[in-house]
């Protein structure tokens, strides 16, 4: 699909017209990733008033306010947008519906993270394509990534975070030794592991059998990982020194969207590389 724009111009007594396909696609493209963004954080939002304490207005009951009244309206008002999600309201919910069911919560916001980032990944690697070479949202790598963090991702982290507190509880002084050791076991010796079962089961999803999953090990482990520190060990101080256990899972979430973008981008790359021969 394409618009065509006539342009007056003083060096003809006729209409030009020039094509503006190419910015319209990748204005409607990104338009598309952002609905997809915003459509699927509505099921979670859902999910967890359902889980936490009952209030006298839900998030998505509020939503659905806002965007009836609105309906009519050419342009939503500022006053109908702020309407959309009440922050507090939001954070309360969530925070009852961890309490409530801890491991479900931390799954589906991993799921809906990861999947955002993937989201987030595509449209940077079809930046970085000619006109030519764009290709359409692949629904697959992303319903990929959001099955890692809802099944593993979040999982792992969960029950990872609470055998390393019991065996090293945390201090009421974030600067001590207890926080060095804690992130020198974070992050060499869990990541190292964890990284290889994040190759291994994203390949695995991907139809990749052992001897593919260890080709792309060999070329791409000691990058990811050298990114992984440059990344994780800072994120990992903050974790471990500041953020209470209950919401630790939830921030590494939070790093891990900026994480999975360059993960997505690392691990398709060979997708890339195919398409610029």
């Amino acid at each position: 699909m394409f618009v065509d724009t006539k342009i007056y111009t003083k060096d003809s007594s006729s209409f030009q017209y020039l094509h503006i396909a190419e910015s319209y696609n990748r204005h409607n493209k990104m338009r598309s990733h952002l609905l997809l963004l915003f459509a699927s954080f509505l099921p979670v939002a859902s999910a967890f008033q359902s889980l936490s304490p009952p209030k006298a207005t839900s998030v998505v009951a509020t939503f659905v306010v806002a965007t009836t009244t609105t309906t009519n309206a050419r342009y939503p008002t500022s006053s109908s947008l702020s309407m959309v999600v009440d922050p507090m309201q939001a954070w309360e919910a969530y925070n009852g519906a961890l309490a409530t069911s801890p491991l479900l919560v931390k799954s589906v916001t991993a799921c809906v993270i990861l999947g955002a980032a993937d989201l987030a990944g595509q449209a940077v690697q079809d930046s970085l394509r000619s006109g030519d070479e764009r290709t359409k949202l692949d629904i697959a790598r992303t319903v990929r990534f959001a099955f890692f963090g809802l099944v593993l991702q979040a999982p792992w982290n969960h029950f990872y975070y609470q055998l390393l507190d019991g065996a090293i509880p945390p201090t009421a002084d974030p600067w001590t030794s207890t926080t060095a050791v804690k992130t020198v076991i974070d992050q060499f010796v869990q990541a190292p592991i964890f990284t290889v079962l994040i190759f291994g089961f994203l390949g695995f999803l991907e139809g990749k059998n052992l001897e593919s999953i260890k080709e792309q090990l060999d070329d791409d482990y000691t990058d990811t990982m050298v990114a992984n520190w440059k990344l994780w060990v800072p994120a990992t101080v903050i974790n471990l020194a500041f953020v209470p256990p209950i919401l630790r899972v939830l921030y590494l979430n939070c790093v891990f969207f900026f994480w999975s973008i360059y993960l997505s981008l690392k691990l398709n790359k060979d997708e890339i590389d195919s398409e610029s021969l």
